[in-house]
């Protein structure tokens, strides 16, 4: 049963999309599965219990389902690009190299989640969603980033070792990481911290220079068949995905 305060959130919202339909386009399942949802009481809004026929306003209020928010605004984007060697993860630069934003289109107006360095490519995130560009970027959400590094020499056990144990930098140890080495020369990391240049760093801290570094995922977010350059929009799919991958706003004890 609803607690009978929570019956403000569909007195309240008069005006608005109504919530299932809200809740259909985000891609919960058609209209009676998102019906279903609310019936059993899984989506809230703004922090009470919905109601069946609540309205909601997407540019206001805040509508979580079993606990993780969805971004229910229509204006949201989420592009997924290969970011090449060679183009700086900045709006505008000073040198006149390229950007990011570049490569991708210039409205709705984006940023970038977080940063590669000009020399690193792989996948990068932009949208203008800044709760979830939040919950990605901040270390304290433990998000996951995937990176090939090919590396000067082959690195020994012990240097894995280190790796994973965490490495003392300039800045702190660094928190442990999954290490694999599929090849010589080759490393597989997996880390959840955000430093600038962590992974060259830490590659030069066990003597083992980075010479090429690509990002391979993020998240629970991956496409080994998009060329360097080039963008995508993510699915509903991907978007409800990653919104599970990085939680309900709460960071991590």
């Amino acid at each position: 049963m609803s607690d009978p305060d929570d019956s403000s959130s569909g007195d309240r919202l008069k005006e608005g999309e109504r919530l299932q339909k809200v809740l259909a386009r985000c891609g919960f399942g058609s209209r009676r599965v998102c019906e279903d949802l609310i019936e059993d009481e899984r989506v809230r809004v703004n922090g009470h219990i919905a109601i069946l026929g609540a309205r909601v306003d997407t540019a206001a209020d805040v509508v979580t389902v079993d606990g993780t928010e969805i971004g229910i605004s229509p204006d949201f984007v989420y592009y997924l690009l290969n970011k090449p060697a060679g183009v700086v993860t900045t709006a505008t630069d000073t040198h006149d190299r390229p950007t990011v934003l570049q490569l991708v289109p210039t409205e709705p107006r984006v940023h970038p989640v977080g940063r590669l360095d000009m020399d690193t490519e792989g996948l990068l995130l932009l949208t203008n969603d800044g709760s979830l560009t939040h919950r990605i970027t901040h270390p304290s959400f433990g998000v996951e980033k995937e990176y090939l590094a090919q590396v000067s020499g082959t690195p020994g056990r012990g240097a894995i070792r280190r790796l994973r144990d965490g490495v003392e930098l300039d800045d702190g140890i660094t928190a442990p990481a999954r290490v694999a080495s599929p090849s010589p020369g080759l490393l597989r990391l997996v880390i959840h911290e955000g430093r600038n240049r962590q992974v060259r760093r830490m590659c030069d801290a066990v003597g083992h220079p980075v010479q090429r570094l690509v990002r391979t995922r993020i998240a629970s977010l991956s496409d080994s068949t998009l060329a360097p350059g080039k963008w995508r929009e993510l699915t509903t799919a991907e978007v409800r995905q990653l919104e599970r991958d990085v939680g309900s706003g709460s960071p991590r004890a």
